[in-house]
């Protein structure tokens, strides 16, 4: 198949690297310095090269922000039976999108990133198929996905964000009350390590990507229970309520146990 990515990112050059054994790839990029290190794929900087090159899919890795703009530059250069898709973590207003485009499309979300995930070893991540998309193209990703070993899940665009919000907003949010709040420690301890270097990387991430997540319709009510689960424990706090505390330990132990056991 031929496959056109657009852009030269961290997860556009991923997916440059996946397909380029398998199938004719090229990528556009408007920053020809971000071409540099791309081998195995056609290198384009000029949209009439890409009319030229005649995708069957077009994969959209640019940043968030500019998702429906990278498309809507694109399209008029791409055959009417070429695929669109894209790879969005955030997938607001791009079903009603693509309806209006009035083409083929697939929606994904890899749910994994180069800050934190082994791109090598991938068989505990997830990724997630969005079910209202064209059939041939999903068969695609699920193809692709299931040699990376990883877990496929196939839920509509509303589901989606509704998991999303659950999945990202509430150790978004968590990692931004640490930050706000953490000291310099000459001597910090293991866990305030670990939390450091969740925090360098989450903040790492586009900014417009973090506004989108936590702009989900589906994040207030996440971040609601937040609110509510300090409320109960600055109480016990507090009150120095031993009882209350062994209560809320054994709930919380409880919670991670069963989603550890889920993820066996």
């Amino acid at each position: 198949m031929k496959v056109l990515i657009l852009g030269a990112g961290k997860m556009g050059s991923f997916f440059i690297d996946l397909l380029s054994f398998e199938h004719e790839v090229g990528v556009f990029e408007k920053d020809p310095k971000r071409l540099r290190f791309t081998y195995n794929c056609q290198r384009f900087t000029d949209l009439e090269e890409v009319k030229a090159f005649k995708p069957e899919l077009c994969i959209n890795a640019v940043t968030v922000k500019y998702t429906i703009s990278a498309f809507n530059e694109v399209i008029p250069y791409l055959p009417k039976e070429c695929i669109l898709s894209d790879i969005a973590s955030v997938k607001t207003g791009l079903h009603d999108y693509y309806k209006s485009t009035g083409r083929r499309f697939v929606s994904t979300h890899p749910m994994f990133g180069p800050t934190f995930a082994n791109l090598n070893q991938l068989s505990e991540e997830n990724a997630i198929i969005i079910n209202e998309g064209d059939y041939m193209g999903r068969c695609f990703f699920k193809d692709l996905y299931s040699k990376l070993g990883l877990n496929i899940y196939e839920y509509s665009f509303e589901e989606h964000d509704k998991t999303v919000a659950y999945s990202l907003s509430i150790p978004f949010v968590s990692t931004f009350v640490f930050s706000a709040v953490m000291k310099h420690q000459d001597a910090p301890g293991t866990t305030f390590k670990r939390h450091l270097r969740i925090a360098k990387g989450v903040l790492n991430e586009d900014d417009y990507l973090l506004q989108e997540v936590l702009f989900n319709p589906y994040t207030h009510d996440q971040v609601d229970q937040i609110r509510t689960e300090l409320k109960e424990l600055l109480a016990i706090i507090d009150n120095k309520d031993a009882e209350g505390m062994k209560a809320y330990l054994s709930k919380i132990r409880s919670n991670v146990k069963r989603d550890v056991e889920a993820l066996k």
